[in-house]
């Protein structure tokens, strides 16, 4: 099946070619056409499978159909993300594949002054797509009513659940008008997300373009066992590789993170760090650097990571792996795109042996070992006491393995783009 046989109107076909795409991705194909005819739906798709657009594209031909003057304050169209990454790429998508549309559409995150942010609603937006915290914001003080929202979208829902918005998500929700077409996106679905997206889904399609959980066939999966102070010198030592082109390498936290890019630079390797702590205009500059291919390598924690789209990454390093093991999934499906080869490779001390079963088992896989100069074969076969994750903070950097991240009640700070007009 190519674009030209959905049903999608001419001024989308045009920004899809223009775009260079010619045959819509699986869930595209199968998405689109419940959505075209006003369906709920509740998808379930990894990173990197072309969700955004399976969204995108239904709702831009949907508004095209019914033209209306926007009223300030007013979406008839609100998009949930998790951060302001993810947000800004959706609004951005909008842009991409609306070009040759008029319709206005904005992000909206905190972090930022609300003043801009507030003039730009007040002119009238046909699209917002928000993070939580600051809508709620924003809703609370009257700048935004949700009354005239006809699409709703949320997206992420399981890490949105994860971050601790699920209070703020049906604050939201209860705003909202009974009559809308709703969607939902989630790359792995819990008892949690399941009974939530069924409470607020009417007749829903459930589209999934993959087993939950399975990871991507394409991506060369390898675990080094490493005690916890041997993982530096050895991720230095894989840079003497000649294939590390574009490496995303993963810390648990932020202090972590900013070691491991100092530690890089003092080895003459371009690399820089993204992550809460970091300015809007930091984040910025860090993940332009990394997409032009000024930056080697970007070190990242999972909500920071949030939102990367960066085409043919190489490598992705699990320095530190996730305490929750959905979390895995998200992080090696960031290379292997678009089927591409990928690597996705993970450290694993003794103090971290369960969350590698626990991956394993989720996974369905048992990931291949590879030897190495700090092989340790205490890491390796670590079991009770030993491979239970530590619950303290230490000096050095050492984290809480089984320390949830902290619960983000206010939306990711990113600058606010202003807004579009199509």
């Amino acid at each position: 099946m190519s674009f030209q046989n959905m049903n999608i109107v001419d001024p989308l076909q045009r920004a899809i070619a223009k775009e260079g795409y010619t045959t819509p991705t699986p869930i595209q194909m199968q998405a689109i056409p419940h959505l075209l005819q006003g369906k709920d739906l509740m998808g379930i798709a990894q990173t990197g499978t072309g969700k955004t657009a399976a969204f995108v594209l239904p709702i831009l031909q949907r508004l095209s159909e019914d033209l209306k003057v926007p009223i300030p304050g007013n979406p008839r169209v609100l998009v949930l993300a998790p951060t302001r990454e993810l947000a800004a790429q959706i609004d951005q998508s909008f842009a991409t594949y609306g070009q040759f549309l008029r319709f206005r559409h904005t992000a909206i995150f905190g972090g930022v002054r609300q003043g801009p942010q507030v003039r730009m609603l007040s002119r009238g937006v046909d699209i917002l797509v928000a993070t939580p915290g600051r809508l709620l914001d924003l809703m609370n003080q009257g700048y935004i009513k949700l009354k005239g929202v006809e699409f709703f979208v949320l997206d992420e829902i399981d890490r949105m659940l994860d971050m601790g918005f699920i209070k703020d998500v049906r604050k939201i929700v209860s705003d909202l008008p009974q009559k809308r077409q709703s969607l939902f996106f989630s790359a792995t679905v819990s008892q949690q997300t399941g009974e939530f997206a069924k409470r607020l889904l009417t007749n829903a399609v459930c589209v999934e373009v993959a087993p939950q959980a399975s990871t991507l066939e394409c991506i060369k999966q390898r675990v080094f066992f490493v005690d916890q102070n041997n993982k530096y010198p050895l991720l230095r030592g894989l840079f003497n590789q000649k294939d590390m082109d574009r490496v995303l390498v993963f810390t648990r936290t932020k202090h972590r993170a900013n070691k491991v890019a100092q530690m890089l630079n003092k080895n003459k390797i371009n690399v820089d760090a993204i992550h809460g702590n970091k300015s809007q205009n930091q984040r910025t500059k860090a993940m332009n650097d990394f997409k032009s291919g000024r930056l080697q390598v970007l070190v990242a924690t999972d909500i920071a990571a949030r939102g990367i789209d960066v085409e043919d990454i190489s490598h992705v390093i699990n320095y530190d792996l996730p305490n929750e093991p959905e979390s895995y999934i998200h992080r090696i499906g960031r290379t292997g795109r678009a089927g591409a080869n990928g690597t996705a490779y993970s450290f694993c001390a003794a103090d971290e042996r369960n969350i590698l079963r626990s991956i394993e088992r989720l996974t369905r896989t048992t990931i291949e070992v590879s030897e190495h100069q700090y092989h340790s074969e205490q890491a390796k076969n670590a079991v009770g006491a030993a491979a239970a994750e530590p619950t303290t903070q230490n000096r050095s950097g050492a984290v809480s393995r089984n320390a949830r991240p902290k619960s983000m009640h206010k939306s990711g700070r990113r600058k606010s783009s202003p807004v579009s007009r199509r």
